[in-house]
């Protein structure tokens, strides 16, 4: 078996990993609710600047196509000081994973084993992960190849049962932008760009795998665009079909509107096959961080990465009951952790690209100075 940093995925994986990652449990939220029926221009606002963010983590990619972002870390900031960031986006990556098993556990102990203990969910689905992430990328990436043209195609049959049926109303979406555009903006930053724009961070941990450099950046921005155009449009149908109010007032807005399909008395019970595509968006997204932690300890303990996997799962789902309720562990992802995640989605990035441009700018004084 080989491990994880010598394997590689081909371009047409990383499109549909980043998409499906992008879509991940976002369609279980209603965003930039704080705006009311412009909630679609924050989250279109949010992927604009979130296009900017990815611009620059492929352009410090660019300057080091061949390395990681733990190793560019130690490579640009030394040892010492690159260590401690590395271990500072172990807790990040692992954190994210954990909530993304926490969301998993509450999704299916509410909809489906309402029975079953939500301690034995999650452990079944940590343990699912952790044989994923265990056999490496490559089959990580193998699945999502999989799964994306399934998830795609059932989405778009879902979206035209929703039109369908009859729910649809555009007008909920005026007056535009009636209280100016910086609600809109405070509504998108960073709440918006943190989740989920803000977490194509994770892919600097994928990108030098890729066999085909000189495509990441077409094929980077180009998933995140389609995923964008696809997430802005999910709050455009929360708004036109639950109102403004209601979509705000909702736990979970698109399962919500799922349960008022009825065509035809024949196309009912919609949300068990809502819940399915999410617990996909969910395991990918889970995985993928869990992943990103497990190669950053590799990376700082010397280790392989293979003998990480299982503390390192064990550590998220320990983290993940910690938490007492469904009610608090929302408060706390759309609250507090929004406001920290981007330290290491914009703060540590700009320091890093900027020592990289002052490095490389010394680099080209010194070669014109003995020539």
């Amino acid at each position: 078996m080989t491990d994880g940093t010598r394997q590689q995925i081909s371009a047409t994986q990383l499109t549909f990993v980043i998409i499906l990652f992008e879509i991940g449990s976002t369609p279980l939220f209603f965003f930039g609710s704080k705006v009311g029926q412009d909630a679609w221009l924050a989250m279109l606002m949010g992927a604009v600047i979130g296009l900017l963010l990815l611009c620059l983590f492929l352009w410090i990619q660019s300057k080091e196509p061949e390395r990681d972002l733990i190793q560019i870390l130690n490579v640009y900031f030394g040892r010492f000081i690159g260590s401690i960031f590395g271990a500072s986006y172990f807790v990040y990556f692992g954190y994210e994973s954990m909530r993304n098993v926490r969301d998993f556990g509450e999704l299916i102990s509410v909809t489906i084993l309402s029975q079953t203990p939500i301690v034995v969910i999650m452990l079944i689905v940590i343990l699912i992960a952790a044989y994923g992430v265990y056999q490496g990328v490559e089959v990580f990436f193998r699945i999502a190849e999989i799964l994306l043209p399934v998830i795609l195609v059932s989405y778009g049959i879902l979206f035209l049962l929703l039109f369908l049926g009859d729910l649809v109303h555009f007008e909920r979406l005026g007056p535009v932008m009636e209280n100016g555009l910086l609600p809109i903006l405070k509504a998108s930053f960073p709440d918006i760009v943190s989740f989920p724009f803000g977490q194509m961070i994770v892919f600097l941990m994928f990108w030098q795998m890729v066999r085909e450099k000189k495509v990441v950046v077409k094929t980077s921005v180009l998933a995140y665009v389609l995923v964008a155009i696809f997430l802005v449009f999910v709050n455009i149908l929360n708004l036109v079909i639950l109102g403004p109010t209601l979509a705000g007032m909702a736990a979970l807005p698109l399962l919500q509107a799922s349960q008022l399909i009825s065509v035809a008395d024949v196309f009912e019970r919609v949300d068990v096959f809502v819940t399915l595509l999410i617990y996909v968006g969910l395991f990918i997204k889970m995985s993928a961080f869990y992943y990103c932690a497990v190669q950053a300890l590799s990376h700082l303990t010397g280790k392989r990465y293979k003998l990480w996997v299982l503390p390192t799962g064990a550590v998220i789902f320990a983290v993940a009951l910690l938490e007492p309720n469904y009610t608090y562990h929302i408060s706390l992802g759309l609250t507090t952790s929004l406001k920290v995640f981007p330290i290491f989605q914009i703060a540590i990035p700009l320091l890093l690209s900027a020592v990289m441009l002052i490095r490389i700018s010394l680099k080209r004084n010194t070669k014109s100075g003995s020539a």
